[in-house]
């Protein structure tokens, strides 16, 4: 079984390497269009990886941030694929400075953070303001990495910051099932059903204690979801 999980995520893996190229290469030619151009690239992938979609709830319009856990690359390609407005990611400095295939980062104007560099914090919030500004919506995973698909690691204070600071409205989502779909860590990829779910959104400065109650009520439905099974 795990010789086909692997030959599949080799498969998954060649197609990213040919069509991340293709995509960076129209967005240096009709960059005006990236959200175009990266949205039909998620749905493509969508379509490669062969998973089972079940949305719970809807996004809100008027939110400003979202924040997802995270199990796998598979929770950015369903979030490009059906997410209703142009979302910019909060990501690891590290990928952008990825020779060629970091454009990705800096032709679609994500925002870049180098979490060692105390003072990355001054240029998140001016991006992140900027971002808002062109009309986008803030995306973060506030874990700061991929987790185990079981539980939901700790928040890091940079979501917190950005979120409090800026007085932003806040939509927490949770990705179920991703990570076993698409094991971006032990380069494993089989079919299956994933979930998206859309909790209530809320507007940062009307609760002090949003961060670590957001953190419970999202452990809490992954719980929930991971018990049906």
């Amino acid at each position: 079984m795990k010789i086909l999980q692997k030959t599949k995520a080799v498969s998954i893996l060649i197609n990213f390497i040919i069509t991340v190229t293709v995509v960076i290469i129209l967005m240096a030619l009709f960059n005006k269009n990236h959200w175009k151009i990266r949205r039909a690239w998620a749905k493509l992938q969508a379509w490669l990886t062969g998973y089972d979609l079940e949305v719970i709830g809807a996004p809100d319009p008027d939110v400003q941030m979202v924040i997802l856990n995270h199990q796998s690359l598979l929770d950015i390609i369903i979030m490009e694929a059906t997410y209703p407005k142009n979302i910019a990611w909060v990501a690891k400095k590290e990928i952008e400075d990825m020779p060629f295939f970091g454009k990705v980062i800096s032709l679609s104007k994500m925002i870049a953070i180098n979490r060692q560099d105390k003072k990355s914090l001054i240029k998140l919030f001016s991006d992140s303001k900027e971002r808002l500004e062109e009309g986008r919506v803030i995306a973060i995973f506030p874990e700061g990495t991929r987790g185990d698909g079981k539980s939901i690691a700790p928040f890091k204070a940079g979501t917190k910051l950005i979120a409090s600071k800026l007085k932003l409205k806040v939509q927490p989502i949770v990705v179920v099932n991703t990570r076993n779909v698409l094991d971006s860590q032990n380069f494993l990829a089989k079919s299956g059903k994933v979930k998206l779910i859309y909790l209530d959104s809320f507007n940062v400065k009307d609760n002090k204690n949003w961060f670590e109650e957001v953190q419970t009520q999202m452990q809490k439905r992954l719980q929930i979801e991971l018990n049906k099974n």
